[in-house]
């Protein structure tokens, strides 16, 4: 049975803590009135799926088709605005602070209690190797025709696991780990709002993403991570496939296919997120604005 929204909202909170909340505390938790917390605890507790406070199995159970199932990172590219330092290492494992970009986003994703994870890999494949080191749970997918196509071809080669899903850009710089969530009540695509961009960029009416364009006003920079529900991943497998297959499709990247070309098939969210929370780093002179280490490449010392 599906849940409604603020069902889901006040099951997810039981499931943060082990201790039992009082409606009082979910009241402030998921910003709902105390009337409404009431005759959702109510109905909930009659169903079974909360009791005293706390989720039960039944609720737990009741959450698992909202819940993220696994990570794809897309990661095959040459990363090419980062040079020099791409022309020795891939983009997603280039190190901010001492740390692999992806490791930050690997490690935010097993926080969130998410083990499978796969990596599309094509430039420099063998690179990505050493990852199974820390990560023995990763699993690889090859792109051996990265450099024929921009990124849809990546996610073809994942087409059929892409329900239940995050797909991530595998070279951001996250900060604040608690953007990526087990639980998810629809597909969504994490933006940053602006109130004007020349960057890609999502317009947006009523919570939900109407296109995805090249600059606007009042609209949500995109941030390249995103989750997509069962009925949106196995729509995307089959739409994937479909736009490759158009003249020209191999040039797309591989979002512009919901959220633009076939985007009346999907019902897409928007997440709200900020810059304080996830950095894309496109050129290299934002990446030694942000690690003044990489100067030494400017100076020849590589």
């Amino acid at each position: 049975m599906k849940l409604s929204r603020k069902a889901f909202r006040l099951l997810v909170e039981l499931t943060k803590t082990n201790e039992a909340l009082s409606q009082r505390k979910l009241a402030s938790a998921t910003g709902y009135s105390l009337g409404s917390v009431n005759q959702l605890v109510r109905s909930l507790t009659e169903r079974g799926l909360m009791k005293a406070g706390r989720i039960t199995e039944s609720g737990l159970s009741a959450l698992q088709p909202y819940r993220a199932k696994r990570a794809i990172f897309i990661a095959a590219g040459f990363g090419s605005r980062l040079a020099p330092v791409t022309l020795e290492t891939p983009k997603p494992l280039v190190t901010v602070g001492g740390k692999r970009l992806i490791d930050g986003l690997i490690d935010a994703v097993l926080a969130a209690g998410i083990e499978d994870i796969v990596i599309v890999r094509g430039y420099m494949a063998e690179k990505f190797d050493v990852l199974k080191e820390k990560y023995p749970m990763i699993r690889f997918a090859e792109n051996p025709r990265y450099a024929e196509a921009n990124n849809i071809l990546s996610a073809l080669c994942v087409k059929d696991e892409l329900q239940n899903a995050y797909i991530f850009d595998a070279d951001l710089l996250i900060q604040n780990p608690q953007v990526i969530t087990k639980y998810h009540y629809a597909s969504d695509f994490l933006g940053i709002y602006k109130e004007r961009t020349d960057d890609w960029c999502f317009p947006v009416k009523n919570g939900i993403i109407q296109d995805e364009k090249r600059g606007g006003l009042n609209c949500y920079q995109v941030i390249g991570i995103s989750y997509w529900n069962s009925e949106d991943g196995a729509r995307m497998a089959e739409d994937l496939e479909t736009v490759v297959n158009m003249p020209g499709g191999r040039e797309y990247y591989w979002e512009q296919v919901p959220m633009s070309v076939l985007k009346d098939r999907y019902r897409v969210e928007i997440r709200p997120c900020t810059e304080e929370d996830i950095v894309e780093i496109d050129t290299f002179a934002e990446l030694k604005a942000i690690d003044p280490s990489y100067e030494r490449y400017q100076e020849g010392r590589v």
